[in-house]
């Protein structure tokens, strides 16, 4: 059922000027929409993200894939919907069926690796679903998110490392950079940080002048993002020491919507299909080809994929169905709409992921020659292809069709609809199903037939 990765390599225009760009994908774990400066938090300083945000494309009204971490991470690997490639929920593991991005870029010339939180697979060695089964060429990678002192997974051989687990990601981050930047080859690095997720037991160092650790409420939350913050500029200020930060992408998100629901940008926070939990922060800097400017127009992490194959020149022959779309246009300013964005939560249950207990017992395991203790970790059930009922679209999913948004939420076989117009409405408090009878029904219809295809890809028939 496994299909060949073909993967045709014709330069963008844009390549063909300039060469093939680098690109970095920098994701933090939990950040919400209204966690930085930039989005208007009251204390919150954030200096760097800031500084980048003044020479960047701003994407105003970015959304994650899922209110969750891994289902976003696997729709910024695919440009797919999560539940497509099963990954419904945390823990759950992406397909080696896939079309990765780090896969169809390495086909086109790029060397890869990936760096920090990994969630959507094995970091075990020779894993189809680890990092390097995902086409990275180099990795060091937690199963989950891990904080001081984390045992990781480098290109699937175990170790502790000591210090703090955002800083050991840039680390490694820069270490790949410098390693190649010379090699002839454009690079494709992804940085997931660990923060700020909880237990929130990272702290800024080295802040710049007149920038003081955060005091305020939820103190281990913000002191984090300060610290990826601070990571961030230090990534920017050696891309330009290295003298390759003209060409090279730079694409910051975060994976789901915050921890505090009245930073979150709208209604709800992480874990939720309402704007809360679904709006991040996002920009995109490339300085040869983009100016700063705000983006209005909605994107979401599954653009990611078709708007950065399109730019490196890889094509996928028998790519399967995209939800995501290349944002190339919406930057330039010629397209001022985009095809709705699907979202699907809760059709299933997530799975626990204790990244340092599971990487230490199988690195203790190796050294003493012991059995694997988790031989089911490999694969988990990505081979599995279960027939799915028609209609039976269990959980919280939603269609934005901006400025209108709908919701169907399936829950012990009653289902309740609501429509909202996110432009007059953005927190989510007037339903207008009764109002707008007529759009309500075709827009429930169009997130019914989406979630029908969404339903045929988990069966297999893409493959």
């Amino acid at each position: 059922m496994l299909l060949a990765l073909i993967v045709t390599f014709v330069p963008s225009a844009l390549a063909k000027e300039h060469g093939q760009p680098n690109i970095i994908l920098v994701m933090a774990d939990d950040q919400g929409y209204g966690d930085t400066g930039y989005t208007g938090h009251p204390t919150l300083q954030t200096p760097y993200m800031d500084a980048m945000a003044n020479e960047s494309v701003v994407f105003n009204r970015f959304y994650a894939g899922a209110p969750v971490c891994s289902p976003t991470r696997a729709s910024v690997m695919t440009g797919r919907n999560p539940v497509r490639v099963n990954v419904p929920n945390h823990g759950h593991y992406l397909r080696p069926h896939e079309t990765t991005i780090a896969e169809a870029l390495k086909t086109a010339g790029y060397v890869t690796g990936h760096f920090g939180k990994w969630h959507i697979g094995s970091v075990q060695p020779g894993s189809p679903t680890s990092p390097g089964g995902a086409g990275f060429d180099e990795w060091l990678s937690g199963l989950n998110f891990f904080d001081l002192d984390p045992y990781l997974s480098r290109n699937g051989n175990y170790e502790q490392i000591k210090g703090q687990g955002s800083v050991i990601a840039m680390d490694a981050t820069l270490d790949f950079l410098k390693k190649h930047k010379d090699g002839g080859k454009p690079m494709f690095a992804v940085t997931w940080f660990p923060a700020p997720h909880d237990p929130h037991r990272e702290i800024p160092v080295n802040l710049p002048k007149g920038i003081k650790p955060y005091e305020g409420s939820n103190k281990g939350y913000y002191q984090e993002i300060q610290l990826i913050d601070q990571q961030l500029g230090r990534l920017r200020a050696e891309l330009r020491e290295m003298k390759i930060a003209d060409n090279t992408i730079l694409w910051y998100t975060s994976d789901n919507g915050g921890l505090v629901a009245e930073h979150s940008g709208g209604r709800a926070r992480k874990g939720s299909i309402y704007e809360g939990g679904l709006r991040v922060p996002a920009m995109l800097e490339w300085p040869t080809q983009y100016q700063a400017k705000e983006i209005d127009v909605p994107a979401f992490s599954c653009d990611i994929y078709p708007t950065l194959l399109k730019i490196a020149g890889a094509t996928v022959k028998n790519q399967a169905p995209l939800d995501g779309v290349d944002l190339a246009d919406v930057i330039a300013g010629k397209q001022t709409e985009r095809p709705a964005m699907g979202f699907w939560h809760l059709y299933t249950g997530g799975q626990g992921t204790w990244s340092d207990r599971i990487i230490k017992e199988l690195m203790d395991a190796k050294q003493a020659g012991k059995p694997n203790p988790y031989p089911e970790r490999i694969l988990k059930n990505v081979n599995e292809f279960t027939e799915i009922p028609d209609g039976k679209y269990n959980g919280h999913a939603a269609l934005n069709q901006w400025p209108w948004k709908i919701h169907r939420i399936e829950k012990n076989g009653k289902v309740t609809i609501e429509l909202y117009n996110l432009e007059k409405d953005g927190m989510e408090t007037n339903n207008l199903v009764n109002k707008e009878v007529q759009r309500t029904k075709q827009l429930q219809a169009d997130l019914e037939a989406w979630q029908a295809s969404v339903m045929e890809s988990l069966e297999g028939k893409d493959y």
